[in-house]
């Protein structure tokens, strides 16, 4: 029996990076074997334990056999001659199938490290096309690594190709689609994801809305980086940056998808692509069986990002039914969120990053000046349901113009005078 660490943990050291979940494979040894020795077996689809004192997982070397009926349409066997090797062999990437000895003697017979040493994100072999969710997998990595300068190779790129040709992208799972979306989210650079998907064709099956952005105009006087595709690429790598939640990322990278539908006569004018974007949004997450709080949001951010963007030059009333619209009395973190995702559009343009973005901390000091409004009074004086559900509203109204007028003379101080406030389109 020889136990070797595997995957991520070997790549990620290499890299020189931190590791925080180290797993095993063992060759030589049988279920039983690993059971009288303490180990506790878990999961169906292979045998797989936990160390009985480190708690590390810990699976049995295995070598695939044809496609059968598993979750990733591909079944293996098991058994005290499986080499290393063959398990190795059928792994995604070589950077993934370098395996280390407890004494510190590398296994690579597929080149994983000079691929390391490359930058290369490189298939093992053939056996890549067994599992068609390996091509987001890839994307995936590239957005992780895409700071240290990695790319996806040529012939890699090319089965991926092959792969969403075939219609197998188009046949994952939702669940497993959305799983390794947010995964994608939480990289560093998300638009590398997206971008290695367009180029092997997957965003065109995948997500034909945000696929069909690319190429589209906007006006060069708010968006220099003038096509829409590339601003919401931006968008997404701002929010990932600066407030790291994919509920954020989400509802970031979805906001826009109205101005995909926009006339090519109508260019690079986009009238009432918020209200458009809705519908496209919604179709989005229910084809990915998105979480229901992650889908409110990105419809929110797609039909009001551009009041967002106006609130300091609302009236009161107007700023009143922004909030209710985000349900922010109840929900202040919804409308943080909100005006987070709102900030990454404003500041995902070329360029223009370090932009000031007072809307947010405006819309919230409102929202807060409206939640603070005292209604004790109001039912002593014998209103009740729909009568002091008015004059609850109207006091909180009036609350937000008070603060207007605070504000408003702050940012007059500040300016020398001028009291015109920028408009951030």
């Amino acid at each position: 029996m020889k136990e070797y660490l595997v995957g991520g943990a070997v790549r990620d050291s290499l890299l020189g990076l931190p590791v925080s979940d180290r797993d095993w494979v063992v060759t030589g040894a049988s279920i039983e074997q690993l059971i009288a020795k303490g180990y506790q077996q878990v999961g169906r689809d292979f045998p797989c334990f936990l160390h009985p004192h480190t708690k590390e997982e810990y699976s049995l070397a295995r070598r695939a056999l044809s496609k059968g009926e598993s979750t990733a349409g591909f079944r293996y066997e098991f058994g005290v001659d499986v080499t290393l090797e063959e398990d190795l062999f059928h792994r995604d990437l070589t950077i993934n199938a370098i395996a280390r000895t407890a004494e510190g003697t590398y296994v690579d017979p597929y080149g994983g490290r000079e691929d390391l040493a490359a930058g290369l994100l490189r298939h093992v072999s053939g056996s890549f096309a067994d599992d068609p969710l390996r091509v987001l997998r890839v994307a995936r990595f590239a957005a992780r690594y895409a700071d240290l300068g990695f790319q996806v190779h040529d012939g890699t790129l090319d089965l991926m190709r092959q792969l969403v040709e075939s219609g197998a992208v188009a046949s994952i799972a939702a669940e497993r689609l959305w799983k390794e979306m947010v995964r994608a989210l939480n990289e560093s650079k998300p638009s590398v994801f997206f971008h290695v998907l367009r180029a092997c064709g997957a965003l065109q099956v995948l997500l034909p809305e945000l696929d069909r952005l690319f190429g589209v105009p906007q006006p060069v006087l708010h968006h220099p980086e003038v096509d829409t595709g590339d601003h919401v690429m931006l968008v997404v790598d701002y929010a990932k940056q600066h407030f790291d939640t994919p509920l954020v990322s989400w509802a970031a990278l979805l906001h826009d998808l109205g101005k995909g539908v926009t006339p090519a006569e109508e260019w690079p004018r986009h009238i009432c692509h918020e209200i458009k974007g809705v519908p496209l949004v919604a179709a989005v997450c229910e084809r990915f069986c998105v979480p229901a709080n992650y889908t409110a949001l990105a419809e929110l951010v797609a039909e009001h990002h551009l009041r967002c963007h106006k609130c300091m030059e609302m009236r009161p009333r107007s700023v009143m039914r922004l909030l209710e619209a985000v349900d922010a009395i109840r929900r202040p973190e919804r409308l943080a969120f909100f005006s987070q995702a709102c900030e990454a559009d404003a500041k995902g343009r070329k360029g223009l990053e370090n932009q000031p973005y007072p809307q947010a901390a405006f819309l919230r000091a409102c929202n807060e000046a409206a939640r603070g409004v005292e209604i004790t009074s109001l039912i002593q004086q014998g209103y009740e349901a729909k009568g002091l559900a008015e004059q609850i509203r109207r006091k909180r109204i009036a609350a937000i113009a008070s603060y207007t007028r605070v504000f408003k003379e702050r940012v007059r101080k500040q300016s020398a005078g001028d009291n015109k406030i920028q408009d951030c389109l």
